[in-house]
């Protein structure tokens, strides 16, 4: 019995530093001393339509694949603060559906369930009511079809003019054409899965989302926005 007990024990450390080595955010998973869980994340239904568009793939391009995605490590605990927060946008008339369908906390690709704004490099802002430490975004576009939206941009500030602090968390836009400095992340194909970004604990009240269009339709539509913090801080 005892030696069962060590064995389990063992098992149980090995399959813990397992879980943390397979996280991506290993940096952040090794330095909160352990106090982690997979990101508590509820995935909509798989719902490419039709034929995938042919694509040609670049160096600029994450290659897309068929297997899921590798558990995300945050602190125990984390919610998705931005659910029912307010929503502004760049686009003051938008063509289909409205604001708070960024975060009604609907991910599905129904007709129903996403906003949709004009062509050219548009936004969506989300004010978060207080400053919370962030360790993830997670961002639903389009996922009915087979694209790759462009000149994707996070960033998090203390004011809603985006004049204070401001940070950004992700970029690919590779030619600065939205005018918000050269990225250096890829683009990627978007899925069910959203897009998950490290936000790396940074504490921000504001979070805006740019994107210019898909190869796909010059419009931009946005499905959903998660933002994963502890509710406390």
């Amino acid at each position: 019995m005892k030696q069962l007990l060590q064995n389990s024990k063992r098992y149980s450390v090995v399959a813990c530093l397992g879980a943390v080595l397979a996280a991506p955010n290993l940096e952040q998973a090794l330095g909160a001393g352990g106090d982690l869980a997979p990101l508590p994340l509820k995935l909509p239904i798989p719902a490419f339509m039709g034929t995938p568009t042919d694509i040609p793939l670049s160096d600029d391009i994450e290659k897309p694949s068929d297997k899921p995605r590798p558990p995300f490590l945050a602190p125990k605990g984390v919610q998705n603060v931005a659910l029912d927060k307010r929503v502004t946008s760049s686009d003051k008339s938008p063509i289909t559906g409205s604001y708070e369908l960024v975060t009604d906390g609907d991910k599905e690709s129904n007709d129903n369930s996403f906003l949709e704004l004009h062509r050219k490099t548009q936004w969506v802002q989300i004010d978060l009511e207080k400053k919370y430490r962030m360790y993830a975004v997670v961002v639903w576009h389009a996922h009915n079809t087979f694209q790759v939206y462009r000149d994707v941009v996070v960033q998090v500030a203390e004011d809603p003019d985006f004049t204070q602090n401001v940070r950004t968390l992700f970029n690919n836009d590779r030619d600065n054409s939205s005018g918000l400095g050269v990225g250096t992340d890829k683009e990627y194909f978007e899925d069910y899965q959203g897009r998950l970004i490290d936000s790396k604990g940074v504490a921000a009240r504001y979070v805006r989302l740019y994107s210019n269009g898909s190869t796909y339709s010059a419009l931009n539509r946005y499905t959903e926005v998660e933002v994963w913090a502890l509710p406390g801080e």
